[in-house]
């Protein structure tokens, strides 16, 4: 099976920075795409931040210029870097990988992130 492990997630002051990671393990065969998503309650998840295979990135508008993404010297690892953070960024963060093989997404449990005013 596919296992992703998710860190980094804490309590900071708006202004501060964390750096999430996620690992990816399993029988993995082949990335399409690696990502974050996040959820704060009343909210609709959304897609935060995503990085292709071939090193494309894509972000939601709201966190252009102060994350991001990138993969690790390991193929199946992907990092969040998170600046500048703001009160909105509170949620739960989860790592999510699109494979080829075995074909579908799968899912972190997540890391929860709070910024404080």
């Amino acid at each position: 099976q596919v296992q992703l492990v998710e860190s980094g997630g804490g309590l900071v002051q708006a202004g501060g920075s964390l750096r999430l990671s996620c690992a990816a393990s399993g029988s993995i065969f082949s990335i399409n795409a690696m990502g974050w998503y996040r959820q704060d309650p009343g909210k609709q998840r959304e897609l935060v931040a995503a990085i292709t295979s071939g090193g494309s990135t894509n972000y939601v508008d709201s966190v252009k210029g102060r994350f991001t993404i990138s993969r690790g010297n390991a193929k199946n690892t992907v990092y969040l870097q998170m600046n500048s953070l703001k009160p909105e960024d509170t949620a739960v963060y989860y790592c999510v990988v699109d494979l080829s093989w075995p074909r579908g997404d799968y899912w972190g449990q997540g890391t929860q992130v709070t910024v404080s005013s």
